[in-house]
């Protein structure tokens, strides 16, 4: 049964939309509204985890809040409704909306007691029918009870020696079996042979626990439970008692001292990103290192400048600059592979890509159209996208179309790395920290600010020697900054 016209257009629902490049799902981080409240077109209700950034979505309706489908903390595919909005609330009291897809009647008694099929799903015909659900036996004659049975049968089938027990006729028992039953000893506390285990060194007896497992078996936690109280009662002047000391195996319990977080958000997607990237492109690392004490007095200088007044000025900045006109001079190196038209896409503008450590994870948003920025301009794009990208704002679209990116690994204090290739751009240059060391200047050992640049490149779109100049030019401009005029 479907709800008429008029409730449909009452009750107003509103889906998962896919707020980025095709994505499938997102997760709800908050809701910022509950049901009950007053709601207007345009209005943030809830905040949602992509792969790719944390979204506010804006409802479109007036009216009040019916019903939030899903919690906080629940992943969701795109177009799933999430909630639904009463747009006429004085109409009368809310029933629940009516479903979406007409469901069948209950089962009556007759049906309930008639075994029932496999049911169908996408794939095959789906599960077979609980053992536990069985057509009414007929009246047999009188036979010894085994209570066991059941409980051998099913502690059979947690030591992996399960048969399938055929349907047949009962017919009385002989006094002697025929054959030797594996059958468990009465009221053998049902668990699994490593359950077992735990509970032997542990010194409990299975018998005196509860179990909290399916079909009443015990469980690792049921033994880890009955065995703290066991240790607590213990008198404390009273010695402990004596028992065999289980036989050292080799093994170590860690399950009690391991945590299990489910991967999803920004950490899946930059899982599946470097995976793929990592196993698709033919990544190439080259090293350099080189004295940037001019950059650093520069940066010193700039910050004193009135053309940079109020703008974020560190070395950072310049790296960007330096790789931006080492690009210019060095354009094939700006492309992307095309695997499935086989061809080299070359790209006359920089997405800079910047990689930002953030809460939720890494990300690397881009500044679009990077090489045409002045450097007043680059630094406020810079300031912003690192400002944006930690308050956890950063739009999918800020994080897409990038073309080479720089990683700032420097301020953890690490020299340089190994950087992996963004999915889709042709190379990134990691800059590390900045130290005082030993350096020939002039024909004399001084102290000079010294870093260490490492650039990453598709080995398919550079050749070595491609990759080397350009690597090059970087530490040519950095070394010697005004290159940046003469060379930009």
């Amino acid at each position: 049964m479907t709800a008429s016209p008029a409730r449909a257009q009452r009750f107003r629902e509103f889906k998962m939309p896919d707020v980025g490049e095709g994505l499938t799902e997102a997760e709800i981080l908050k809701w910022y509204v509950q049901p009950g409240d007053t709601v207007t077109d345009g209005q943030v209700v809830c905040e949602v985890e992509t792969a790719k950034a944390a979204v506010e979505l804006p409802i479109p309706y007036d009216g009040v809040v019916h019903e939030l489908n899903f919690g906080e903390g629940v992943t969701v595919d795109v177009g799933t409704v999430i909630i639904s909005v009463d747009t006429d609330p004085g109409a009368g009291p809310a029933a629940a909306p009516a479903p979406s897809a007409p469901q069948e009647a209950a089962p009556s008694a007759e049906e309930e007691a008639e075994p029932q099929g496999r049911q169908a799903v996408l794939v095959g015909y789906g599960a077979a029918p609980s053992s536990t659900k069985r057509r009414a036996r007929k009246p047999q004659p009188a036979v010894p009870a085994q209570p066991e049975s059941a409980s051998a049968a099913l502690q059979a089938e947690l030591n992996g020696r399960a048969t399938p027990t055929p349907m047949i006729t009962p017919v009385p028992v002989p006094a002697a079996p025929a054959a030797p039953v594996a059958a468990a000893p009465a009221g053998r506390p049902l668990a699994k042979p490593p359950v077992r285990k735990l509970a032997k060194d542990l010194g409990i007896d299975l018998a005196t626990i509860a179990p909290t497992g399916p079909d009443g078996i015990i469980t690792r936690e049921d033994v880890h439970a009955a065995a703290a109280p066991a240790a607590a009662a213990a008198p404390a002047g009273a010695p402990a008692p004596v028992a065999a000391a289980p036989a050292d195996t080799g093994t170590v319990d860690t399950a009690a001292r391991e945590r299990r977080v489910p991967v999803k958000g920004v950490r899946k997607a930059t899982a599946q990103a470097m995976v793929a990237s990592a196993f698709t492109a033919p990544h190439v690392t080259e090293f350099i290192t080189v004295d940037v004490t001019r950059t650093m007095k520069l940066v010193q200088e700039l910050k004193q400048d009135p053309d940079m007044a109020g703008l974020r000025v560190n070395p950072l900045l310049l790296v960007a600059k330096a790789f931006l006109v080492a690009l210019r001079r060095h354009p094939e190196v700006n492309a992307a592979w095309d695997e499935a038209n086989q061809e080299i896409v070359y790209k006359d503008y920089v997405n800079l890509g910047i990689a930002a450590a953030t809460p939720r994870g890494l990300i690397v948003p881009n500044i679009k159209d990077a090489g045409s920025k002045t450097l007043p301009q680059l630094a406020a794009d810079l300031g912003e996208l690192i400002a944006t990208a930690r308050e956890g704002k950063t739009s999918p679209a800020a994080m897409s179309g990038g073309t080479v990116t720089i990683t700032n690994v420097g301020v953890f204090g690490v020299d340089t790395g190994t950087p992996i290739l963004n999915p889709g751009e042709s190379a990134i240059l990691a800059f590390g920290a900045v130290k005082l060391q030993p350096w020939v200047h002039k024909g004399k050992v001084k102290a000079r600010q010294v870093t260490t640049l490492a650039l990453s490149f598709d080995h398919r779109l550079i050749d070595g020697e491609l990759g080397s100049k350009l690597l090059a030019d970087v530490a040519a401009v950095l070394e010697r900054p005004k290159r940046l005029i003469t060379w930009g």
